[in-house]
This record gives structure tokens, sequence and C-alpha cells, in this order.
């Protein structure tokens, strides 16, 4: 994850876009959240609006119904943060190829 809490926001997909593009409603939720497709911070943006209980907009591509509902089926975190960093790196290492099985597999 990006340095500090709000470091991240420099690196958004949406910094440019139009902020009320970014809290509609309905269908156009949809649109705003493709907005999220490929966005380098989505997680760190994803923290920051869980941890502070933001309600309104799309942040790290949920709408505020869908974060509500996770925070309902989660009541014991403490810090959005801290588990989003934790389940990336190891997101990473499953995805890294095991060194052991990569040095078998070209020396063979």
């Amino acid at each position: 994850m990006v340095g500090d809490d709000q470091d991240w926001s420099e690196y958004a997909a949406c910094r440019t876009a139009d902020p009320d593009e970014l809290f509609v409603e309905g269908a156009a939720q949809n649109k705003a959240k493709a907005i999220c497709t490929g966005c380098p911070v989505r997680t760190e943006c994803l923290a920051h609006a869980l941890d502070h209980r933001i309600e309104h907009g799309i942040w790290g591509g949920m709408t505020e119904r869908e974060r509500r509902a996770l925070l309902r089926r989660r009541p014991l975190v403490t810090s959005w943060r801290r588990l989003l960093e934790a389940a990336r790196s190891e997101h990473d290492r499953l995805a890294r190829p095991d060194d052991e099985a990569l040095a078998w597999k070209t020396a063979g």
C-alpha cells in the first residue's frame, strides 16, 4: 500500500474526474465504478472509505450500499487498511511462482 493515509489519492484514477461523477445514484453508479477498474490505489481508497465510515459516493469501486453491507458482515474489523494490506500481500505471495518449484522446472 502507498505511504500514509492520504498519499494514495495522488495516484487515483479519479483524481481528474468531475467529483459529481463519483457521487451519483442508481444506474449511474455502474459508470462511476468503472472509473475504479484498474486504478492502482483502489485498495487504499476502499480502506480509507471503510475505516472512516464514508457514507456517500463511490470509493474503491464500491457503492455506499456495498460498503455498508461489507461493514455489517465484518463488524469486528478494526482496521480495513491493515486487513486489506495483509490480503494483498498474501495474494501477491501466492501469485508468485514458488522459487523452489521454478528452479526445479528450469533445471529439468
